[in-house]
């Protein structure tokens, strides 16, 4: 069954306030408020999104996470390009190796 944010907010309210982690009526006004609310429109979690208003060090660190994850990929391309065998490269075409456009094709002939 597919995730529902209405039924998780109905959850929510029918918890014990006890044991909801989230106040049972802040549920309504996390969605749109706080640093991170931008979240919420494009598929947070109103609890994502309270987390990340009260420590915003962790957007910070999946930023930071997701920077070091690309810098090295682009590092080990660059060590299995700069690494390959003259023959495992492509080679270049010449011009002058080019066919010339019109002719009959060798099994043609």
């Amino acid at each position: 069954m597919a995730w529902n944010p209405r039924l998780e907010a109905e959850h929510l309210k029918s918890v014990h306030p006890a044991e909801n982690p989230l106040n049972c009526y802040e549920v309504e006004k996390i969605k749109m408020s706080g640093q991170f609310g931008f979240m919420a429109k494009i598929g947070a979690t109103p609890q994502a999104v309270a987390v990340l208003n009260d420590q915003p060090y962790l957007f910070t660190i999946l930023i930071v996470v997701l920077v070091v994850l690309i810098l090295q990929s682009v590092l080990i391309w660059f060590i299995h390009h700069a690494t390959m065998k003259p023959e495992q490269k492509k080679k270049k075409k010449d011009p002058k190796d080019a066919k010339k456009p019109g002719g009959k094709p060798p099994a043609a002939r």
